[in-house]
């Protein structure tokens, strides 16, 4: 099988997740490709599943991955798993008010929600489950167990796969 992981990234974050989900899918024993979405590529892309990842940026994804979404071949991924990932800023704590922790979650967690439903709304067979990574602050790194929590995901969606 092959995997492709495309993604934007500002800082480095996103990058590293989508690198990091490129490495456990070739741990696997697959094939994968990582395409960022601010190069051109000569061929169209192509793989049994689909990663496709961005920073959140003020409640959205990036325009160049919204972009890249509403440009995918239908035709060609309608019947592919796409999986949806974003880095995040961490949620509110435990103690946080409940008025604070749902506007929160709407702007941390509505942009993959949103890029999620875009890709049903055109589709493809976007799965329910978006992958959220948590970044330290608006910069990062990465909090201390994101690309495990990356590969665990990754394991065990191919392995879904498998089935």
């Amino acid at each position: 099988m092959k995997g492709l992981i495309v993604f934007d990234s500002y800082y480095g974050n996103t990058k590293k997740v989508a690198e990091a989900i490129l490495e456990q899918i070739v741990a696997d024993g697959h094939e994968g490709e990582l395409r960022s979405v601010k190069e051109d590529y000569p061929t169209p892309p192509q793989g049994d599943f689909l990663f496709v990842g961005s920073p959140n940026r003020m409640s959205s994804v990036t325009g160049k991955t919204r972009r890249f979404v509403k440009k995918l071949d239908v035709s060609a991924w309608q019947n592919k798993p796409v999986v949806v990932f974003t880095t995040v800023l961490p949620l509110p704590k435990d103690d946080a008010t409940e008025k604070a922790k749902k506007s929160a979650e709407k702007w941390i967690l509505g942009a993959g929600l949103k890029l999620r439903d875009l890709a049903k709304a055109r589709g493809l067979n976007a799965v329910d489950k978006v992958l959220y990574l948590e970044v330290v602050d608006g910069k990062g790194p990465l909090a201390e167990n994101a690309l495990e929590k990356t590969k665990q995901y990754t394991h065990e969606f191919v392995q879904s796969l498998m089935k």
